[in-house]
């Protein structure tokens, strides 16, 4: 039996030190978030792991947006997969509005009046929806109208990703990168409502089926599979049962708040995942209770110094 080694902190450590402090002890929330580590070291290490990573709740607002950014840029991210209004306030952000610091006792009365909106304590200015609006129907009227009439949200995010002169864009990056952003659930946010305001008068007809196929290259390509699951919803499941189709991936970690109890997706675990053939029997897999604003950053901050150092 393997004995807890109780944690030792020095002045100046590096991250990677103290995550390895954490990892030693090898237990609890500590012990999570070091095998985590090693998990996504192993992932961006190995040439043949084709990694997916998931990205669901308001992690572009709350500020991980130069991360994600930065993971494309090193190639270490081959598919994303994130719900639309991820890529809403990458865009807001690449046309200069910026995410402010508010407060989760905020009277929103008030936030209404100021035309603010609020996501827990993040605020951001109404405008930047409405000059979104103008900006993405510039960039619809542009794409030929027969591309229009059955086009994939990837496609239609690799486009916009191509019209924004950001350096810390994701959907610039990923265009840049060629690394495909699947969305299929893209309506389901402000800029979808957009473009559907934009479809009563001019042609545009977006096929989550196209999303599929493209997805689905990258799984019927790959010869391992990593996944990195932040928060739950759609992208998760998503990606996770698009690889059903290879009997499962081969590594996976996620980093989530919510609970397995009340039987929904974004709190099951990833054992539960191996029952529907989501996961290999013999891969690995490490869940992170945590917030993802806190775990993340400090495990891909871990990460980058581990790959530094061989």
């Amino acid at each position: 039996m393997k004995h807890v080694r109780h944690m030792q902190l020095q002045a100046r450590m590096t991250v990677g030190d103290f995550v390895e402090e954490m990892n030693r002890a090898g237990v609890l929330g500590a012990g999570r978030i070091g095998k985590a580590t090693e998990m996504i070291t192993e992932m961006f290490s190995n040439p043949d792991c084709t990694v997916f990573l998931t990205l669901a709740g308001a992690l572009v607002p709350a500020g991980l947006r130069r991360i994600i950014c930065d993971l494309i840029e090193m190639e270490h991210v081959d598919v994303l997969v994130t719900t639309g209004a991820n890529m809403v306030h990458d865009m807001v952000e690449a046309l200069g509005y910026q995410h402010g610091i508010g407060t989760f006792a905020a009277e929103d009365r008030r936030l209404r009046a100021e035309n603010l909106g609020r996501i827990g304590d993040i605020y951001i200015q109404q405008e930047a929806f409405e000059a979104l609006e103008k900006w993405l129907s510039k960039i619809l009227d542009a794409i030929p109208e027969e591309k229009r009439q059955r086009f994939a949200t990837a496609e239609l995010l690799c486009e916009i990703g191509r019209k924004i002169d950001d350096p810390n864009s994701i959907l610039a990056t990923a265009a840049r990168r060629n690394v495909p952003i699947i969305c299929p659930a893209f309506v389901d946010s402000i800029a979808g409502f957009q473009l559907w305001v934009y479809g009563q008068d001019k042609t545009m007809h977006l096929d989550s089926f196209l999303d599929v196929n493209v997805l689905m290259d990258k799984v019927y390509e790959a010869k391992k599979v990593g996944i990195i699951i932040l928060g739950g919803g759609f992208p998760k499941h998503f990606a996770l049962f698009a690889n059903t189709f290879r009997d499962g991936v081969d590594l996976a970690v996620q980093i989530t708040m919510d609970r397995p109890e009340p039987g929904g997706l974004s709190g099951a675990s990833l054992e539960e995942a191996i029952s529907w053939g989501k996961v290999k029997p013999e891969g690995k897999a490490a869940t992170v209770i945590c917030d993802v604003t806190i775990a993340f950053p400090l495990i891909v901050a871990a990460v980058l110094d581990k790959l530094k150092t061989r």
